[in-house]
This record gives structure tokens, C-alpha cells and sequence, in this order.
């Protein structure tokens, strides 16, 4: 939405952007020529985190690595997200999710939650997602836009600016801002059809995307991409202890013919899915002023495993037990149409910005338990309810540049913004939410459905420039006015100081804020296992008022960074840059607080789930609830460091040398007093501040190689993850803990150029096929004794290399 992006958009093809001219106060401070290394450009024109035009990617201000389409493609990933978390090591990727959140993975930058992370499509606000990740874990409470809905094959590049940008952009920006540029390309194209697996079982993956540039006119270009995707399930579950023990054999004779005995159950894997994606990208020169729009549309079918079920939950339906599973059908668009040009000296540009996520829940090969006890018959599969979220928001930037005596003029950038948010849930069929509804998920009740609305206004202003040679600082300010939260203001001041054309440090100070997302102050659902059940309440409801939680206030940060840059040694930069990030009422799910079932139990909590209106299976023996809240304050502290090297060995080729790393230490400084309803019960329990503190790698190391002979290219990474680990209780009294060593895997890609349009690759992701330490056996052992699905666990969900290890596949691309 700043003046730079608008600056950039008119530059039309890659090359063009890449080429653009610097400024006369950035050329005073010109670098050596820097290297393009193995998945960043520090060479690249930026429009995020500025206003300014021209300013390179190496003389910003603030952190800014530059992704290009090569690097993505180059990763080997099913998506979008999975390519990112290769190559920034600041960013994380989740490899598992439960329920519905595995239908919707999401990932986070800095430790941070994934609704701290603004996402721009060609610098215009992306829409999120209507699927709430909902139970415990590093990504709890996800909610943020969805990147596998953008086609690769679209991406031109992609600008990642790992800093605080609230002042700039608004809400959402905490951690940074992810700014994905379209293509402009008006001619040529590319196919592109990809196939793997991985080594072990499942996650079959098929893909064929394409990209077609257009010159409908004139002074026009229209980019078209689309993509159609398969990914297929994964099962990394071990023997459900209920399939083996001897009372439940004997008592149940059909169940040593359940499916996989004795693996019955498959809840731990990847799902199933299909996507397709439509995206286009397009402009026209009228003449002073230029028309532009972009558009994406994705369809998706998802299905999840949740516990097997016993034979004896249903036998006349289900003789030998049954699986159910989570099923998602899911639309998502969005659209942005505007105008830019210039009068009176002011460049000027008005965008609308529409986008909607619509997720149909269903599960399927389930029963209504009740239902059949009660009419003699139950579907076996449910419309278990809908989430759509939407979002319209519509901007004008202005921007000037004022001679006022300075090394180079000041830019002066303004806008105002109105965004209107909904959030709605519809409730499931008459049959999903019969009694304790549909097993495995049950259907939302009237209760939980409801639609709700809120919209913002604010204005920013910005003053960019130098004052004196080798001398950038930049100044924003913003005012923000929500219908629900009210007013809040933010400001960030960035600095850089070239002391030599070969080193620099800069800096910066801002603060922040977040509101909570619509998911997280209205989601309202029922969680279910084979032996318990957990009310999600949704903060803002009278239940939640029982047990003292009366809605969400926005979390407020103070950012602070300090770093620099520099050229080592010809065709090398490197770039250090430490932070702190400290955000008061963090906005954080907290774990089951019991009503009954366990040793500490709360009238509160059953007057609670009474009060929203559930009514529970008679065979589960825990019964409690879930609930967002301003539960704690945190604070983040960093470094990140990159350094590239281009070097040429004549004869035997070029290569690119890169190395990137992350420090992150998170940690919990304050936990806020839970209401007196729920004591002795906390909201963050080990597990939960677990989640926050430890969960994720404090270090991670990328190395890479990028080596280009004639028709040859050989992309080798290693990335060395830090320990982590987390705690598991069944029953919130006894905590094990799970811990990870330290983990290094390696990804190779070998690319060959058979013509001058066709190329062939084959590669690996975790190429030696590693996996994560397996969970805590001592958490195992006393699952097995309890006969609890948990023991089907065998590797950590908070695993930063997934559970599934190595991705093995090959990849044809024609370019013409």
C-alpha cells in the first residue's frame, strides 16, 4: 500500500524491477557488486519496509531478505510455506496439526504467532484464513492468511522484512511483513510438472502448474498462472494399545479385523488433499494514469485421521470399528483493483481490496452415537458446519518528494484506510449436533454459529530521506480506530549510517499492536477424543463470562533492532542484525481446564459448558474446557545473520555460497493471574509455556551451495536445527517432558538443461531419510497403561523437520 510499491508495480517485467536505477544519496554510498546467493538477492530493487524508490535489498535500512522464483521452485516443496521455511531460518513451518488444523498448516516468523506476520500481495493486504488452529501447540490460534492459496508459479519474488512494521502497514505487523510480487511478464511462459514421495510411506505428490504472460493491448499486460495439486496421506502412528489389550480381544472378538491391525489408528500423518489455483496479474497505461488489478482464486479438498474408534462404540454399524475422518471442501479468492498516477508533483494511487476463505467441515465414516441409540439409524458421514471469513479493505496513498536542502529530497508519504472484517460460523446438520454430535468432531451447534462484524480506520504518515551524506532515517507514524477495540497509535523510527562504502549499521525502535482476529474472539467448537471431551469458548460469549474471561484486548509490542551491514571481501555481503521483541497480553489458547474427571475440577467449567449448550457423550470420563486470553507477556530476543559469496572456478563452474542463521530466545515474563472461577487451575499450564518457550529451536543454521556448470545446476543445503522440546500430561498433573537433539539434514537437487527450454531435476528434501527423537517413552508407557490414544504418538508434533522424513522427487519444467 506505500508509494514504493506502487513505484515497483511500474516497472513491469522482473528484470526491469531488479535493474532499477538507485537514488543519488544510495549511488554516494554504493557497495561492491554483491552476489545473487542460493535463495536470496541482495541485489534486488525492494518496495516493502520503504517509500523510497530504487533502494536495494543490501542498502535498507531495516532486514529485508529477497526470495526469487528460482529459489522457490528450487526447494522441491508441495508449497508455498514448506519453500519459505527453507529458506529463511527465522521462519517455521508446522508439520502437524490436530484436527482441523491439520487441513490448514500454518507457519511463523520469529518465534512469533502466525497472526503476527503480515502478508502483501503486490504490497496490498492479503486476506486470512476462516480455519482456527485450535489445539495446544507452537501454532496454536493460527488464523493468519493462507500462502499454499498463491500459486508458485505466479510468484515473481518474494520480499520478507524481519522487523516490526505496524507503523507502516497496521495490525497483523509485529514480526514482520511476507510481500509477494506477482509476474508482469506480456509474453512467454512455462510449464511445470512435479512428482514425489516420501522414502517411507505415503505423501504421494503430483503437481502441474503453468505461467502465460499476455499483451492484450497496447501499454498492457496481463499474467496468467494456474496450478493443480496432489498430496496424499501419511501414516506415522504406532500400535493403538486399545487394539491389543487382552480384556478389550476378549470382549470385542472383530477387533483383531479391524483395518492395519494393530495399527488400526492413523491420526499421526499428513492429510490428503487436492488444490486447484487460478491467479492473474494485470495492468494498463491509459496515459498518465495506470489501471491495475490482480486476482486469485483456489478450491480445496482436504481429509484428516482422528482416532480409530472401537467395535464396541457401534458394532451394528461398524463391526470391526471405525476411523473417522475430518473433511474440508474450502473456496478462497481474492481480488485488488486500482489506480495510480500523478498530479501536481504528487504521485497519487487508490486500491479496493477484496478477499474471502469459506471452509465446508465434514466428517466422514463417523456415526452419531446417540442418535442411533435413540431412532434405530445414524448418517455415517456429517455436514459438521462452515467457517467464512472475509475481508474488504480500501486505501489511497499519496507520496511527494521535497526539496528541503538535504543530500537528497525528503519523501513525504500519507494514507488513509478503511477495513471492514466478518467472521461467521454456520452451524452443522440436525444430525452432526444431535446430543454429543458426530464422533470425532462433532457438529457446531446454534450456539456456536453467528456472524459477526467489525471495521478500522486509520491514517499514516511517513518522512523518509538523508540529511546529510551516508545518512537514511526514516520516521512513521500511525493512527488506528477499531469499532470494537478502539484507538491505537504507533510510530517506528529506522536509521542506517554507511561509515564506508563497504560497511553500514542501522537500527530501529517501534511499537505495535495486534488485535485479536475475528477467529480467535468468536470460535466456539466442541473437541472430542474417544474418553474426553474440551468446549472451545469463545472469549466474548456469556459461557466464557462464568468462568471470568469477558473478551480479548490487543496485544502491544515494543521492537527494538540494531545491526549492520557489510562487504567482507569482493562479491560477499554480510548482514547481522540482533532484535528484541517484547509484546504485552499475548493472545494465548490455554490447555484443558477440567470441569469433571480429574483430580482438580471446577463448578465454573460445568456451569460453563452447560451454558453453551452442550450435551456430552455418556462414556467420556474428562469433560472440560478451552479458551483465548491475554494470558501472558513475552519477550523475544535474536539475532540473525546471512552472509553470500559468489565465487568462479573457470573451467569447473560457479558457485554461489550462502550461510544463514537465527538465535531466538522466547521467553514468558509474566503469566497473568487466571480468574478465581477456574483456581487452583491455570490458564498456561508447563505444556502450554512449553509451547512458547521451547518448542521451537532456539538456533537454526541453513548452509548452502549453489553450483552452475554449462547445462549443470547442483543445489546443496544443509540445515542444523537446535534442540527443542515441550511437555505431554494426561491429565494436567503429571508432565513428561520430550526433548530433541540437535538435527541436521541435508537437501540436494541436480538440474540439467536437456534443451534450450526444457529442464529436468531430481532431488531430496532430508535426503538420509532422518527423523526427530521419538516422544518421551515414559509419557508412551503411561499411555499404554491407560489404554489412551496418545500412545499411538511416536514422533514430537512440534518436530522442526516433520514426522515423516525424507521427500524424495523429480521435476520437468519448459520455459518458452
Amino acid at each position: 500500500m506505500t508509494q514504493a510499491v506502487l513505484l515497483a508495480l511500474y516497472a513491469g517485467s522482473a528484470g526491469a524491477v531488479y535493474a532499477a536505477d538507485t537514488t543519488a544519496d544510495d549511488s554516494a554510498a554504493a557497495a561492491p557488486a554483491a552476489p545473487v546467493a542460493a535463495g536470496e538477492n541482495v541485489e534486488a530493487v525492494i518496495v516493502t519496509g520503504t517509500r523510497r524508490s530504487g533502494l536495494k535489498a543490501v542498502d535498507s535500512a531495516s532486514p529485508i531478505q529477497v526470495l526469487d522464483s528460482g529459489s522457490l521452485e528450487r526447494t522441491g516443496q508441495p508449497d508455498l510455506i514448506q519453500a519459505l521455511a527453507q529458506n529463511l531460518p527465522s521462519f517455521t513451518a508446522q508439520a502437524f496439526g490436530g484436527d482441523t488444523a491439520n487441513l490448514t498448516l500454518s507457519a511463523r516468523l520469529r518465534g512469533l504467532s502466525p497472526n503476527d506476520t503480515l502478508v502483501l500481495v503486490n504490497g496490498k493486504r492479503r486476506h486470512t484464513t476462516a480455519n482456527l488452529a485450535v489445539l495446544a501447540g507452537p501454532f496454536q490460534g493460527g488464523a493468519a492468511t493462507d500462502l499454499n492459496y498463491i500459486p508458485v508459479a505466479a510468484i515473481d519474488h518474494i520480499e520478507v522484512l524481519q522487523d516490526g512494521a505496524a507503523a507502516q502497514y497496521g495490525t497483523d505487523a509485529i514480526a514482520g511483513v511476507i510481500n509477494i510480487i506477482l509476474k508482469k511478464d506480456s509474453s512467454g511462459g512455462s510449464l511445470t510438472t512435479t512428482g514425489g514421495a516420501y522414502m517411507d510411506q505415503g505423501g504421494k505428490t503430483g503437481d502441474v502448474s503453468f505461467n502465460q504472460g499476455f499483451e492484450p493491448s497496447a501499454n498492457s499486460y496481463l499474467n496468467v498462472s494456474g496450478e493443480h495439486k496432489y498430496h496424499g496421506h501419511s501414516d506415522r502412528s504406532d500400535v493403538d494399545p486399545r487394539v491389543v489389550s487382552a480384556a478389550n480381544l476378549a470382549s470385542m472378538p472383530t477387533l483383531s479385523q479391524a483395518e492395519g491391525y494393530p495399527y488400526a489408528n492413523h491420526i499421526s500423518g499428513d492429510a490428503a488433499y487436492h488444490i486447484s489455483l487460478l491467479s492473474a496479474n494485470g495492468g494498463i497505461d491509459l496515459g498518465g494514469v495506470e489501471l491495475y488489478s490482480n486476482a486469485t482464486y483456489g478450491k480445496k479438498s482436504a481429509q484428516s485421521y482422528e482416532n480409530y474408534r472401537l467395535p464396541n462404540r457401534i458394532p451394528k454399524v461398524y463391526a470391526y470399528g471405525f476411523s473417522p475422518l475430518e473433511a474440508m471442501d474450502e473456496t478462497d479468492f481474492g481480488f485488488t483493483g486500482g489506480a495510480r498516477g500523478s498530479v501536481a508533483g504528487w504521485n497519487w494511487d487508490l486500491s479496493s481490496t477484496y478477499g474471502k476463505d469459506k471452509a465446508e467441515i465434514g466428517v466422514v465414516n463417523s456415526a452419531n452415537i446417540s442418535l442411533f441409540n435413540d431412532t434405530g439409524s445414524t448418517p455415517t458421514s456429517f455436514h459438521a458446519g462452515t467457517f467464512t471469513a472475509a475481508q474488504w479493505t480500501t486505501s489511497l496513498d499519496v507520496s511527494h518528494d521535497v526539496d528541503i536542502g538535504w543530500v537528497s529530497p525528503l519523501s513525504v508519504a500519507a494514507g488513509l484506510e478503511y477495513r471492514r472484517d466478518s467472521y461467521e460460523i454456520g452451524a452443522g446438520d440436525a444430525a452432526s449436533r444431535y446430543k454429543e454430535g458426530s464422533q470425532s468432531y462433532p457438529g457446531f451447534s446454534l450456539t456456536d454459529a453467528g456472524f459477526h462484524t467489525r471495521h478500522d480506520k486509520s491514517v499514516y504518515v511517513d518522512l523518509a530521506g538523508s540529511p546529510i551524506a551516508n545518512l537514511k532515517v526514516d520516521i512513521a507514524a500511525r493512527y488506528e480506530d477499531y469499532s470494537d477495540f478502539g484507538a491505537a497509535r504507533v510510530g517506528k523510527i529506522t536509521g542506517r549510517y554507511d561509515f564506508t562504502p563497504t560497511f553500514a549499521l542501522r537500527g530501529t525502535i517501534s511499537n505495535g499492536f495486534r488485535a485479536p482476529t475475528m477467529a480467535e474472539q468468536y470460535y466456539s467448537a466442541t473437541n472430542v477424543s474417544p474418553t474426553s471431551a474440551s468446549v472451545q469458548l469463545a472469549p466474548n460469549s456469556a459461557a466464557a463470562a462464568l468462568v471470568g474471561i469477558n473478551g480479548l484486548k490487543p496485544e502491544k509490542s515494543t521492537n527494538y533492532s540494531l545491526g549492520f551491514v557489510a562487504h567482507p571481501v569482493a562479491r560477499s555481503t554480510l548482514t547481522v542484525d540482533a532484535y528484541s521483541i517484547e509484546i504485552r497480553d499475548r493472545i494465548i489458547g490455554s490447555g484443558t481446564i477440567y470441569g469433571s474427571g480429574n483430580t482438580v475440577n471446577s463448578a465454573a467449567v460445568v456451569a460453563a459448558i452447560k451454558a453453551n449448550g452442550n450435551v456430552l457423550d455418556s462414556t467420556v470420563t474428562k469433560t472440560g474446557i478451552s479458551i483465548f486470553s491475554n494470558a501472558a507477556n513475552t519477550k523475544n530476543t535474536g539475532l540473525e545473520a546471512v552472509f553470500s559469496y559468489a565465487s568462479n572456478f573457470g573451467d569447473l563452474g560457479k558457485v554461489d555460497w550462502s550461510v544463514a542463521g537465527n538465535y531466538n530466545k522466547v521467553e514468558v515474563t509474566k503469566v497473568n493471574q487466571a480468574p478465581s472461577q477456574l483456581s487452583p487451575q491455570k490458564l498456561l499450564d508447563q505444556a502450554a509455556i512449553a509451547s512458547l518457550e521451547t518448542a521451537s529451536p532456539k538456533v537454526r543454521v541453513n548452509l548452502g551451495a549453489l553450483w552452475k556448470k554449462g547445462d549443470w545446476t547442483v543445489n546443496l543445503r544443509e540445515s542444523i536445527y537446535g534442540p527443542s522440546s515441550s511437555y505431554s500430561s494426561l491429565d494436567n498433573v503429571t508432565y513428561y517432558e520430550t526433548k530433541i537433539k540437535t538435527l541436521a539434514t541435508t537437501d540436494l537437487e541436480v538440474s540439467y538443461r536437456v534443451t534450450k527450454q526444457l529442464t529436468a531435476s531430481v532431488g531430496a528434501n532430508n535426503l538420509f531419510n532422518k527423523y526427530p527423537d521419538k516422544v518421551n517413552q515414559a509419557y508412551v508407557a503411561a499411555a499404554r497403561a491407560a489404554l489412551n490414544t496418545a500412545a499411538v504418538t511416536q514422533y514430537p508434533s512440534f518436530s522442526p523437520i516433520g514426522i515423516n522424513g525424507g521427500y524424495y522427487y523429480a521435476r520437468l519444467n519448459y520455459s518458452y
